[in-house]
């Protein structure tokens, strides 16, 4: 025989239990201290390829093509 509960849940704690299941994972944006582009936190900036002042990993600039 399994486990029996003393008292009803109420849907007040069944909802704080659940609301966790309902947030989503939204990454937090920071501005880049060296270039000023929004950037995920403790990630390498995507624009000018910086983390933490270092330059981690050099971003070719793209060239537009001559019409």
């Amino acid at each position: 025989m399994g486990a029996l509960p003393k008292q009803r849940v109420t849907r007040h704690r069944q909802g704080n239990r659940r609301r966790h299941d309902h947030l989503k994972n939204v990454p937090v944006l920071v501005d880049c201290n060296t270039c000023g582009q929004p950037h995920v936190v403790h990630h390498v900036c995507p624009a000018c390829g910086y983390y933490r002042g270092r330059q981690v990993f050099v971003i070719e600039q793209r060239r537009r093509r001559a019409e």
